[in-house]
C-alpha cells in the first residue's frame, strides 16, 4: 500500500473525514489536519483497532500467517540415451546423451482457500454496508440543501416586505409633508387676504393701533414667512442642507399661538423629523451620525448627490455597517440603480476573432474568452493533435472558430504592402504603354540542342563551359537582330530541374520548344508542353539536328500531335520550323516565327516610371556578395533605386548585362544582374522599386515575420499520420544531407529531387541547403546531425575544412546533378542492409521407402527439378505442405556416397531426425543467399 493523505483516504473509504479523524484519535493516533499523509503502518493499526471494536480477533489470524500457505516440491531425475551417429559402425559409433525430466508441485492449505471465500462474502457485506451509506448520506446531503434553500426565500422574503414596508411608510412621509406644506400655504393666504381686506375698511382705525400698540401688531407680519420658504434654493444659486428647512418652518409657525388661521403650520415639522428619524434608524449600523447635541445639525446627503450616489457613499466600510462585499438589503439598490449593476447574459456571445496565417492556440482562446482547453479539445475532435503552445494555420484556426460559435475576421496589418500596392498600381495606371521586345523560353529535353540553338544565336560558346555538357541553371540574355530585340531563357533540360522549368514559363512571353528530329518526344519535352500549357503562353517548336541523316520531322510531329501539339500544316495553331544548331540552318526563320508571334501579341508595358519584374536566378559571390538575376516587366531598372525583392531589399550599387558589361539603366524586356541587396533572394520572387528606404525595410520585415509565423506553423499531427506511422517508425532508416550550391535555383533542384528518394524502409532528409561556399557552421551542424555534405560547384574554406577534418565528415563535390542523385541513391541503398532469400535448387519425389537398421527410412528417390545437393538444407512435403524441415543425413546413389544428384537422376536419401517418410513425398532442397537490397 502506498502512503496516502487522510482525506483521500476518507474518500476511498466513503467516510466523512471527521468520523475518520476520530477513529484515528480513538485508536491512538494524533492527526489533525486531514492533509496529513496516513502512512501503510498506521492503516494497519486502525485496521486491527476496527476489527477489535467489532469483535473479530486478530490472534488467530496471525498465528495462522506464520504458517506457511503452500508448499513447492520440486523433483529432476536424469537418465542416459545412446543414440547411433550416422556412418559408425558397432557400440563404438553409439553416442551417450543425458536426459533430465524437471517436475514441480503445489500444495496449497485448505484453510486459505476458506479464508479467501470468507473473505469474498465480508467483501460483499462491506460494499453493501457501503453503499447503503452513501444513499443515506447524498439523502441528508439532499434534505439539508432543500433546507438551505428554504431558508434563503424566506430570508429574500422577510427582505423584500421590509422593503416594502420602507418604501410605503417614505410614501406617506411625503405625502403628509406635501399636504402640510399645502395647508400651510392656504392658511398665509388667507390671512394675508384678511389682513388686506381689514386694511381697506379700518384704514384710521389700523393707523392709530400701529401707533399704540406695534409690538402687538409685529407678530401678524410673520405669515408672509412661509412664501419666502417656497422659493429654490437653485435660482439663488445657493446649496443649503436641508436640516434648514423645517427650522425655517417652525418659525413662523410657533409664535402665533392664539391664531386660528396658522394653527395646521406646526404639523409639517413633527412629520418630517419622525420621518428622518425613521429613515436614519432604518440605515445598516444603527447609529444616526447626523446626530449632536444641539438636534439634527447635517442632513442624510448633499443635494448635488443622488440617491444612488448617497446609498452607495452611506454603505461604505464603517464600523457596524455591513462591507463593501456583503449584499445590501433590499435587494440591492447600487446594483438595481444600473451604476455598478452586472447583469447575466441571455444569450451565447459571438465574438470576431482576427486570424493570422499563423495563430498560437492560447491566444486564439484569449480571444474568444474561453478555456485552452476547450479549443484543444476541438482541434482533437477534427483529428488534430496540438497542445495549448503549438501553432496551427490560417484554414485550422477559422474552423475551429466556427466551431465554437464565432466569426473569424481576417487580419488587415500590411500597411506597408498596402502602401506597396498601391505605389506599384499608381505607377503602372498614370505610365504611358510602348512595345516591348519578347521574352522567349527555350525549353525541351536533354541534349536536344537548346543552348546550342541560342548558343548559335547569340554567336558565343555556352554550352562548351557546362559542366557534362548540359545546362545548370536558368540563363538570361538579349539579343539585337535586324528586326528587332529579343529576350532569350535557357532552361535546363534535366529531369531535376521542373521549376526551374514552370518558373521560366510563367515569365515568358512565348516558349520554343527544341525537339532531337532523330530522337523525337522525350519525357522532359511532354513536361515542357505542359508548363506552357499551363502558364497560357504560345508554342513554337524548333526541329533541330535536321543535318543528321536519321533526322525524321515526321515522327516528332506525330509524337507531339499525340501531346494535342498539332502543326500548321496539318490544320493546327503551332509553328514546326526545322534548323540546325550546328550549321545554323533555319535559324532566321526561327526568329522570323518568334518576332510575328510577338506582332500578334502587341506586348506592350510601361517605360517611364519605377520598375517591377522577377528573379530568374540568384546566387552568392564571395566578392561581391548577393547577386540576382532579373528581368525587367515593367518600367525601368535605374542604378541607385531602392528596391524590395522578396523578403530581401537593398539599394541598386550595379547593373551588370549577360557580357559582363555594367550599364545605367535597364528598360522592360531586358535581363540584368544586380548587386547590393541585403541577401539572397529566392528564385521567382517580384521585385519592386519603392520611393525610399524606410518603405523597402517596413515591407521586407512584414514580408519576413509573414514567412517566419507560416514556417513556425507546426505541422500537427492528425490521425490518420499517427497511423500510418505506428507500423514503420522503429524500422525506417534516415538519411541527413546537407546541400550547398552555386545558384538558388539548383538549391531548388536539389532538395526536390533528393527529398524524393526513398521507400518505407530509409529516407532522405534534407537538414539545411543554401546558395555560397560551404562554412564553418554547415561543418558544424553536419557533424551534430551526422550528415552527408554535398557541394554543387562550390568548395569548403579553410575553417570549414579543419571541421571536416576533425569530425572525419563525408563532404562530396559534384558539377553535374545526375551523379548527385546516383551517388545518393546508393548511400541510401547501403542503410537498407541485406537481403537473406531461400532459393530451391532442387526437388526430389520419393517413389519408394526401405527401411534400414542404421538408417532407419531411406527414400527412393527420383530428382525431378534442378539439383540435389547433399549439404544444403531440406523440406519434406505432403500434399505441397511442408511436413517436416532438417539436413540430409545420407545422399547415396548405387551405395556410393555423392554430393550431389541432378536432374533424372535416381538417389537414395536419407532424412536426418525423421523417419515418416511416404511414398509421393517431395523431398525440396533449397539455399539462402544475400541479396543487397536497393531502392
Amino acid at each position: 500500500m502506498s502512503d496516502v493523505t487522510i482525506k483521500q483516504l476518507a474518500k476511498v473509504l466513503g467516510l466523512p473525514v471527521d468520523r475518520l479523524l476520530g477513529q484515528l484519535a480513538e485508536a491512538g493516533m494524533k492527526f489533525s489536519d486531514p492533509e496529513q499523509v496516513i502512512s501503510s503502518t498506521e492503516k494497519v493499526k486502525l485496521l486491527g483497532f476496527l476489527r477489535r471494536t467489532h469483535g473479530k480477533s486478530e490472534e488467530t489470524a496471525e498465528a495462522e500467517d506464520s504458517s506457511p500457505r503452500q508448499i513447492t516440491l520440486k523433483r529432476r531425475k536424469v537418465s542416459e540415451l545412446k543414440v547411433s551417429t550416422p556412418g559408425g559402425r558397432g557400440a563404438g559409433g553409439a553416442k551417450t546423451v543425458n536426459v533430465e525430466v524437471r517436475a514441480k508441485r503445489t500444495y496449497v492449505k485448505r484453510s486459505v482457500i476458506a479464508e479467501e471465500a470468507g473473505a469474498d462474502h465480508e467483501r460483499e457485506d462491506a460494499l453493501r454496508k457501503l453503499q447503503e451509506s452513501a444513499q443515506q448520506r447524498e439523502h441528508e446531503e439532499t434534505e439539508r440543501v432543500d433546507a438551505e434553500r428554504r431558508r434563503q426565500d424566506e430570508a429574500r422574503q422577510r427582505e423584500e416586505a421590509e422593503q416594502r414596508r420602507q418604501e410605503e411608510a417614505e410614501q406617506r412621509r411625503q405625502q403628509a409633508a406635501a399636504e402640510a406644506e399645502a395647508a400651510a400655504a392656504r392658511a398665509a393666504e388667507e390671512a394675508a387676504a384678511a389682513e388686506r381686506e381689514e386694511a381697506r375698511v379700518e384704514e384710521p382705525a389700523q393707523a392709530a393701533a400701529e401707533a399704540q400698540a406695534p409690538a402687538q401688531h409685529k407678530p401678524a407680519a410673520a405669515p408672509p414667512a412661509p412664501s419666502v420658504q417656497k422659493i429654490d434654493p437653485k435660482a439663488l444659486g445657493m446649496i443649503l442642507p436641508r436640516i434648514h428647512e423645517p427650522r425655517r418652518r417652525e418659525k413662523p409657525v410657533a409664535a402665533p399661538a392664539a391664531a386660528p388661521a396658522p394653527a395646521p403650520a406646526p404639523a409639517p415639522a413633527p412629520a418630517a423629523a419622525g420621518a428622518t428619524d425613521a429613515r436614519n434608524k432604518a440605515r445598516p449600523g444603527g447609529r444616526d451620525r447626523d446626530e449632536g447635541p444641539g438636534g439634527k445639525r447635517f442632513a442624510a446627503g448633499e443635494l448635488h448627490l443622488s440617491e444612488a450616489d448617497r446609498a452607495r457613499r452611506s454603505k461604505r466600510g464603517k464600523p457596524g455597517k455591513p462591507g463593501r462585499n456583503e449584499p445590501v438589503r433590499g435587494g440591492g439598490s447600487v446594483a438595481g440603480t444600473g451604476a455598478h449593476g452586472f447583469s447575466r447574459p441571455t444569450a451565447p456571445v459571438v465574438r470576431e476573432v482576427v486570424v493570422g496565417d499563423a495563430n498560437v492556440v492560447a491566444d486564439l482562446a484569449q480571444k474568444m474568452a474561453v478555456k485552452g482547453s476547450e479549443v484543444v479539445k476541438a482541434l482533437f475532435k477534427m483529428g488534430v493533435m496540438a497542445t495549448i503552445n503549438q501553432t496551427i494555420d490560417h484554414d485550422t484556426a477559422v474552423l475551429v472558430i466556427e466551431e465554437l460559435g464565432h466569426k473569424a475576421v481576417a487580419v488587415s496589418e500590411n500597411n506597408a504592402e498596402a502602401a506597396l500596392a498601391a505605389h506599384t498600381q499608381n505607377a503602372e495606371l498614370e505610365g504611358e504603354k510602348k512595345p516591348r521586345p519578347p521574352v522567349v523560353t527555350i525549353m525541351g529535353h536533354v541534349d536536344h540542342g537548346k543552348t546550342s540553338t541560342l548558343d548559335y544565336i547569340r554567336r558565343t560558346k555556352v554550352a562548351s563551359g557546362e559542366a557534362g555538357g548540359i545546362t545548370q541553371h536558368i540563363g538570361a540574355y538579349h539579343v539585337e537582330t535586324p528586326k528587332g530585340v529579343i529576350t532569350f531563357l535557357d532552361t535546363p533540360g534535366h529531369a531535376a530541374f521542373t521549376s526551374m522549368r514552370a518558373r521560366g514559363a510563367q515569365s515568358t512571353d512565348i516558349v520554343v520548344l527544341v525537339v532531337a528530329a532523330d530522337d523525337g518526344v522525350m519525357p522532359q519535352t511532354a513536361e515542357a508542353v505542359q508548363h506552357a500549357r499551363a502558364a497560357k503562353v504560345p508554342l513554337i517548336v524548333a526541329l533541330n539536328k535536321m543535318d543528321k541523316s536519321d533526322a525524321n520531322p515526321d515522327h516528332v510531329k506525330q509524337g507531339l500531335g499525340n501531346l494535342e501539339v498539332i502543326p500548321e500544316e496539318w490544320g493546327g495553331d503551332t509553328p514546326f520550323v526545322p534548323i540546325s544548331a550546328k550549321t545554323g540552318m533555319g535559324i532566321d526563320d526561327l526568329l522570323d516565327a518568334i518576332l510575328v508571334q510577338a506582332e500578334v501579341m502587341e506586348l506592350t508595358a510601361v517605360e517611364d516610371g519605377p520598375a517591377s519584374g522577377v528573379v530568374i536566378e540568384s546566387s552568392l559571390d564571395r566578392g561581391r556578395g548577393p547577386v540576382a538575376t532579373v528581368l525587367v516587366q515593367q518600367g525601368t531598372l535605374k542604378r541607385g533605386d531602392f528596391v524590395v525583392c522578396g523578403i530581401e531589399y537593398g539599394r541598386m550599387r550595379a547593373l551588370i548585362d549577360e557580357n559582363g558589361k555594367t550599364v545605367q539603366e535597364a528598360g522592360p524586356s531586358i535581363p540584368v544582374q544586380v548587386l547590393g541587396l541585403s541577401g539572397v533572394p529566392e528564385s521567382g520572387d517580384d521585385f519592386v522599386v519603392v520611393a525610399d528606404e524606410r518603405l523597402a525595410r517596413e515591407v521586407a520585415a512584414e514580408r519576413q515575420l509573414k514567412r517566419r509565423e507560416t514556417r513556425m506553423v507546426s505541422k500537427a499531427n492528425r490521425l490518420e499520420d499517427i497511423m500510418a506511422q505506428m507500423g514503420q517508425g522503429a524500422e525506417q532508416q534516415t538519411l541527413n544531407i546537407l546541400v550547398k550550391a552555386d545558384v538558388q535555383g539548383s538549391v531548388q533542384a536539389l532538395r526536390e529531387s533528393l527529398s524524393a528518394i526513398g521507400n518505407e524502409n530509409v529516407k532522405v532528409n534534407v537538414i539545411a541547403a543554401g546558395v555560397g561556399g560551404i562554412t564553418e557552421s554547415d561543418a558544424t551542424l553536419a557533424a551534430a546531425s551526422k550528415a552527408l555534405v554535398i557541394g554543387f560547384n562550390v568548395r569548403a574554406d579553410a575553417s570549414a575544412r579543419k571541421v571536416i577534418d576533425t569530425a572525419g565528415l563525408d563532404v562530396r563535390y559534384f558539377s553535374i546533378i545526375y551523379d548527385v542523385i546516383d551517388q545518393v541513391k546508393q548511400a541510401a541503398s547501403g542503410l537498407l542492409g541485406k537481403e537473406v532469400r531461400e532459393e530451391i535448387i532442387g526437388i526430389a519425389q520419393v517413389r519408394e521407402v526401405f527401411r534400414s537398421s542404421k538408417f532407419g527410412a531411406v527414400a527412393g528417390c527420383m530428382v525431378i527439378e534442378g539439383t540435389v545437393k547433399r549439404s544444403k538444407p531440406i523440406r519434406v512435403l505432403r500434399d505441397n505442405t511442408v511436413v517436416f524441415q532438417g539436413e540430409l543425413e545420407s545422399l547415396r546413389r548405387f551405395k556410393e556416397l555423392v554430393d550431389e544428384v541432378r536432374n533424372g537422376m535416381e538417389c537414395g536419401i536419407a532424412v536426418k531426425q525423421y523417419n515418416d517418410v511416404k511414398v509421393g513425398d517431395q523431398i525440396e532442397c533449397f539455399e539462402r543467399i544475400e541479396v543487397a537490397r536497393t531502392l
